[in-house]
């Protein structure tokens, strides 16, 4: 199956090389290409697209709206059939990219990022995983938590309403950034079994992938900026 990428940055050469660098993949076309976020919506009108590689500063309309109106209706809950965004960010910490996470984006790249992690990270995010580690992600909470909202809620009385209790402990483990494995280890769980929770509580909980869940905790109250593995 060909991936078709969109590529959104204000700077063309830098669209040039990453173009360079996927066109020489047999699985990957470039489906279309945008110097910011407005024109990446007006595009993406007449364009199938299954992966965006997104920049975040950028002029008119920026990467973090842009991602919004493509992941999220207008009430907020993730679009099943949206494009997979990557963020394309300088800094590694970068709060724009944060913001973007919290958006609906299944990751972010650095730009610097070396071509064989670019293409691996695209295939990925298509096949339905999330690029950025949750560890990664908690590092990035944990140096923004100053902008994440106050808990409305108490922690776990209701955004986990739908889980049953063994789905609980796997979304909680997720969430501090454990892989199936270390899931399945510490549960004494089968990573097949691991891996069939972590779907079902996906789809409950209206997530698209383990990012999200990762910035459900810690907005929820579930997990503090700084808490332990």
């Amino acid at each position: 199956m060909t991936i078709r990428v969109m590529l959104v940055d204000d700077q063309e050469l830098l669209r040039t090389g990453f173009r360079m660098v996927l066109q020489s993949q047999g699985d990957i076309e470039i489906a279309a290409e945008a110097g910011d976020g407005a024109r990446a919506l007006e595009v993406l009108r007449s364009t199938q697209v299954d992966v965006i590689l997104m920049d975040v500063r950028m002029p008119r309309l920026d990467g973090v709206q842009a991602t919004r109106q493509i992941c999220l209706d207008e009430a907020g809950v993730p679009r099943p059939d949206a494009p997979r965004v990557l963020i394309l960010t300088t800094f590694d910490l970068d709060e724009y990219a944060f913001a973007a996470l919290k958006a609906g984006a299944s990751g972010f790249l650095l730009k610097d990022v070396p071509p064989t992690e670019l293409v691996a990270a695209i295939r990925s995010v298509h096949g339905g995983e999330a690029v950025v580690a949750p560890t990664t992600t908690r590092r990035m909470i944990d140096r923004f938590a100053e902008v994440l909202p106050t808990p409305s809620r108490t922690p776990g009385s209701t955004v986990l309403g739908p889980l049953t209790e063994r789905e609980r402990e796997v979304f909680l483990l997720v969430a501090q950034g454990l892989s199936n494995g270390e899931i399945a280890a510490r549960l004494t769980l089968s990573e097949a079994t691991v891996k069939t929770h972590v779907g079902r509580i996906l789809a409950k909980l209206g997530l698209r992938d383990r990012v999200q869940a990762v910035v459900l905790a810690y907005e929820n109250g579930l997990l503090r900026a700084g808490s332990a593995d």
